[in-house]
């Protein structure tokens, strides 16, 4: 299933990517709990990337649950991880973006569902 795979592959070079840059040029300008916060976002991504690939390589597409898993990953992890870094970008500037707040449980959600369906194909 290509768009796993490709959203897989992404979402893991983003994360290296985000992770390297949070390691190093934002520990001087977050505190330590805005670090710990973009730290989650890093690697809820790296964990859902690599389940997008493992899921690609063995999903074929051809049941509706299987785009129904893949689709809530990718949506979960782009609400959910992209939706911290956000937060704490904008708040280590003092210029919090409060609409990101309500969006990060919601991207929580979609890795449940993700996770939930999962279970329900195996069963």
């Amino acid at each position: 299933m290509i768009l796993a795979q490709v959203f897989g592959a992404l979402y893991g070079m983003l994360a290296v990517v985000f992770g390297a840059f949070g390691a190093h040029a934002l520990k001087k300008t977050f505190t330590v709990e805005q670090l710990q916060s973009f730290e989650t976002g890093v690697k809820y991504q790296m964990y859902h990337a690599i389940v997008l690939l493992v899921v690609g390589f063995n999903f074929d597409g051809s049941a509706s649950i299987q785009n129904y898993i893949v689709y809530s990953y990718i949506i979960g992890v782009f609400l959910f991880s992209f939706s911290i870094y956000g937060l704490c970008i904008s708040a280590s500037k003092n210029k919090k973006i409060k609409i990101l707040g309500p969006i990060t449980p919601l991207g929580g959600l979609f890795l449940v569902a993700g996770w939930a369906l999962l279970l329900v194909h195996f069963l």
